[in-house]
């Protein structure tokens, strides 16, 4: 599975961005997309992910301001960001997590996006 991201950039505090990550190849029915960023010094953190049925699962840091959907296709994932801080600064990576036979997890990942918040 392949994915390519775009959308990061630099914005001031209170403004907005959308994250996009399109998926492409041998993808199973059962999967999930999600978007992960990490901190300079901090551990990578999940941000929001959302399932082929379209559960979603926010962090709390980011709840109310961020959403999270998927195209039609299903093979797209969106990340929009209002209201956003300082503090969201990092890298944002999109994931792509899939179960196979015999219910093995198979995760990919984007190269990263950067996000950066201007106070």
């Amino acid at each position: 599975v392949q994915l390519v991201e775009s959308g990061g950039g630099l914005v001031q505090a209170g403004g907005s961005l959308r994250l996009s990550c399109a998926a492409s190849g041998r993808i199973f029915s059962i999967n999930t997309m999600g978007w992960y960023r990490q901190a300079p010094g901090k551990q990578r953190e999940l941000v929001a992910s959302i399932t082929i049925g379209g559960t979603a699962n926010i962090a709390d840091s980011v709840k109310g301001r961020f959403t999270i959907s998927r195209d039609n296709a299903k093979t797209t994932v969106y990340l929009q960001m209002n209201s956003l801080e300082p503090e969201d600064t990092a890298v944002y990576y999109c994931n792509f997590r899939q179960i196979g036979q015999l219910a093995r997890t198979y995760d990919y990942w984007g190269q990263g996006t950067q996000v950066t918040v201007s106070s």
